[in-house]
């Protein structure tokens, strides 16, 4: 199960490049027998907005593995760090449940910092990458006391955006390239916690 915004979509892209889906490939590869990942997630999205579709729809109880994405359209809206805060921890304690509680089974995925594409050219860079960073300490911190996994994509994304290949058509989503490094590291924790 996969939960976020555009990033866990793959604004752009077709499905099979978003990084759950390529994830799901490289599972597939090595033999580990999953179906589709399902995707709790929409472009747009803030925490409270995923948080009130989770409330109010029905799905399955439990997921072999979640994935969790979520906060740049938070940090783009201007909304506060410290509602933040409380709407993801309660995000990755739904995040827990759908996991049967097993903390090792959900994966955390830092924030990418859109503020150094090509689309954000008129934004104060900077600024973007302080508040990102903010939100993605909140992240990271949470991933800790709650014990799940923490996958920072943030800083080769920031090294990446440069360059036009690891970048979709809107210049400011990711490519299928860069989502395969992304689904590279889901794939290695995932990996890891099956052969354990």
């Amino acid at each position: 199960m996969c939960l976020g915004d555009s990033y866990t979509v793959g604004e752009g892209l077709p499905l099979h490049e978003s990084f759950p889906y390529q994830t799901l490939q490289l599972l597939r590869k090595a033999h580990h027998h999953f179906y589709a990942p399902e995707m709790v997630a929409t472009t747009g999205w803030t925490t409270f907005e995923l948080a009130e579709h989770l409330l109010h729809h029905e799905l399955n109880e439990q997921y072999d593995f979640v994935t969790l994405l979520i906060g740049v359209n938070n940090q783009y809206r201007g909304l506060d760090a410290d509602n933040f805060k409380e709407d993801f921890e309660f995000l990755l304690r739904k995040a827990l449940h759908y996991a049967k509680q097993q903390a090792s089974h959900v994966i955390v995925i830092s924030i990418p910092d859109w503020g150094i594409t090509p689309f954000a050219k008129d934004r104060d860079a900077k600024q973007v990458a302080t508040a990102i960073d903010a939100f993605n300490a909140i992240c990271k911190n949470m991933a800790a006391a709650y014990e799940v996994h923490f996958a920072d994509i943030t800083e080769s994304h920031r090294r990446d955006s440069a360059d036009a290949e690891f970048l979709a058509a809107d210049q400011l989503h990711p490519s299928a390239k860069e989502y395969g490094k992304w689904a590279a590291q889901v794939f290695k924790i995932i990996s890891a916690e099956i052969v354990s």
